[in-house]
C-alpha cells in the first residue's frame, strides 16, 4: 500500500513539474512575442518619424526653391531695367576718360583761352549800348588784373571770367529801369532822367515831367529824340518795370539795327 501511495504521489509531482515547465515555457514564448511586437511598433514609429522628417525637409527645400525662383525673376527684371542706365554710365565714363586724356593739353591752352575770352568781352562792351558803361568796363579791367595775379589758380580765374560773361549775357534777358544823370552833348548840362532798358535791343530815357525823351542809336552813337507817342510808350515800360501795370507790348524803335541784332542772335 505504501509503495502504491508513494508512486502515486511521485506521479502527481511529476505531472505538476511538467505543467509548471509548460507554463513557464508558454510564458517565456509570450514575453518574446510581446517583445517582438513592441520592437516592430517602435521600428515602425521610427520609420514614420523619418518619413515625416523627410517630408518636412522636402517641403522646406521646395519652398526655398520657389523663393529662389521668385528672387531670380525679380533680379532679372531689375537688371533689365538697369541695363540702359549702366550703358549710359559706361558711355559717360568713356567720355570722362577721354577728357582726362586731353586734360594736360587743356591746362596748357587755358591761359590763352581766358585771354581771348576777356578780349572779346572788352570789344563787346565797347561796341554795345553804353548803359552802365563805367561799371561794365571796370569789371573788364578787374579781370585783366586778376589774370595777371600769380597767386590765384587757373580754375578760379576761369570761373571769374565765365561769371563776367554770364553777367553780360544776363543783360540781354533783363527789363531794367533806373534814375540817373544824362548829358546829351559834351557842352550840354547834365540833368536827371529816367532810363529804360529792354534787353540788349533798346535803351531809352524820359525826363521826369515827360516833356522830352530819346532812344540811343548804336550806329550813330547818339541819342535820337522821341515823339510824344514814343515818350508815352517809354513811360508805359517804366510802369511795367515798377509793377504798376501788367506786361504788354511796347511800340518803340530799336537801338540796335535789325540786321546787327539778327547777326548777334546767330552768333549766340
Amino acid at each position: 500500500m505504501v509503495d502504491k501511495f508513494t508512486g502515486g504521489v511521485r506521479l502527481q509531482i511529476g505531472l505538476l513539474s511538467l505543467l509548471a515547465i509548460s507554463l513557464a515555457a508558454n510564458a517565456s514564448d509570450g514575453t518574446a512575442l510581446y517583445d517582438d511586437v513592441l520592437e516592430a511598433q517602435l521600428t515602425q514609429a521610427e520609420l514614420q518619424a523619418r518619413i515625416d522628417s523627410t517630408d518636412d525637409e522636402v517641403r522646406a527645400r521646395l519652398d526655398a526653391l520657389r523663393q529662389a525662383r521668385e528672387e531670380l525673376r525679380r533680379l532679372t527684371a531689375y537688371n533689365a531695367e538697369l541695363a540702359p542706365q549702366v550703358e549710359g554710365q559706361a558711355k559717360t565714363l568713356e567720355r570722362r576718360l577721354a577728357a582726362l586724356d586731353s586734360l594736360n593739353g587743356t591746362r596748357e591752352a587755358l591761359p590763352g583761352l581766358m585771354g581771348r575770352l576777356l578780349e572779346r568781352l572788352r570789344l563787346w562792351v565797347e561796341a554795345d549800348m553804353p548803359y552802365l558803361k563805367q561799371e561794365r568796363m571796370a569789371r573788364v579791367g578787374s579781370l585783366e588784373s586778376m589774370l595777371a595775379n600769380a597767386e590765384l589758380g587757373r580754375a578760379e580765374k576761369f570761373e571769374r571770367v565765365l561769371a563776367a560773361w554770364r553777367s553780360e549775357l544776363d543783360y540781354g534777358l533783363e527789363f531794367d529801369a533806373w534814375r540817373g544823370e544824362l548829358r546829351v552833348s559834351q557842352s550840354g548840362a547834365a540833368r536827371d532822367v529816367e532810363f529804360l532798358r529792354v534787353g540788349r535791343v533798346g535803351w531809352y530815357y524820359v525826363t521826369p515831367d515827360g516833356s522830352e525823351g530819346g532812344v540811343w542809336k548804336v550806329e550813330q552813337a547818339r541819342w535820337q529824340q522821341l515823339d510824344s507817342d514814343g515818350i508815352a510808350e517809354v513811360r508805359k515800360g517804366l510802369d511795367i518795370v515798377r509793377e504798376q501795370r501788367p506786361p504788354t507790348l511796347l511800340d518803340l524803335p530799336l537801338s540796335q539795327p535789325s540786321s546787327q541784332f539778327v547777326a548777334e542772335e546767330h552768333r549766340s
